[in-house]
């Protein structure tokens, strides 16, 4: 497994990004490069694509590259190994207009990377779970339990003891934001397509799991928001620049939201990202 000095699975962002000139690409790599977390940049003008190796969340990295002047889109995900095990994306919407995406990557047989950016949460920790089934019928609440193979107690992302679906709290800042990148060795992409993930208006206590008589429950509140696991594209594997079936261009969908009742049209193209 590739590793950052400092810990974290290295992966891969695949961007397009608007670029017309030699100071566009000078100015992608000006806010690029010396950022911690990012390891190499690799720009190509002809294509309009920037290729990023990292330990930041794909958010973040979007963020940095719109800060030179030029709009961005992740078009793919991938790792430093050749072999592309899958990768999965989830559209989230729910309560309150609480929205977001969550990118699912096998990273190698043992670790799936999960990051994300959910907006419209209360600022705090929240709980998120990937849940046994995906079925919207009732909302969130027809996702079932928490996914749960092997019949273990709940417990914190970390533990031995707990959920597979168990993958602890993500933090919302003051603007209701929230950001997050989980390296997780009981998930495998292959296992949880066709299910869903789901987020929590409270924190997440992270249970018993490993404390059998605590007092601790696993709790974290009422389900705010909630997605149906699909399968995604990997690194270089969307080229698409139009989408078919509504023939919004690459640049148009980025301004749609992600999720949520915003969004009259289910592109193709988000499908894919």
């Amino acid at each position: 497994m590739d590793m950052a000095e400092g810990g974290g699975v290295i992966g891969k962002l695949e961007f397009a990004v608007q670029m017309t000139c030699d100071s566009c690409v000078s100015a992608v790599r000006n806010v690029l490069e010396g950022v911690s977390g990012i390891h190499s940049v690799d720009i190509d003008l002809e294509k309009q694509m920037v290729v990023v190796d990292c330990t930041l969340p794909s958010q973040q990295v979007q963020d940095l590259i719109e800060n030179s002047g030029r709009r961005a889109v992740l078009k793919g995900m991938g790792s430093l190994v050749e072999a592309h095990l899958g990768a999965a994306v989830a559209m989230m919407s729910g309560q309150n207009q609480v929205q977001g995406v969550v990118r699912f990557l096998q990273v190698t047989e043992d670790c799936c990377l999960i990051e994300g950016t959910i907006d419209g949460l209360e600022p705090g920790l929240h709980g998120l779970h990937v849940h046994e089934f995906g079925d919207l019928t009732n909302n969130c609440h027809s996702c079932g339990e928490h996914y749960n193979p092997f019949g273990k107690n709940h417990g914190g992302q970390k533990d031995l003891e707990k959920h597979a679906g168990d993958l602890g709290n993500i933090l919302c800042d003051q603007d209701g934001r929230a950001t997050f990148r989980i390296e997780e060795y009981q998930v495998k992409v292959w296992d949880i397509i066709g299910r869903s993930i789901v987020v929590d208006s409270g924190e997440d206590d992270l249970g018993c799991g490993n404390h059998p008589l605590s007092s601790k429950t696993g709790n974290s509140g009422e389900r705010m928001a909630c997605g149906i696991i699909a399968r995604s594209a990997g690194l270089f594997e969307n080229p698409k620049l139009i989408c078919a079936c509504d023939g919004v261009t690459l640049w148009e969908e980025r301004d749609r939201p992600i999720a949520g009742p915003g969004r009259k049209v289910a592109s193709s193209l988000a499908a894919h990202l």
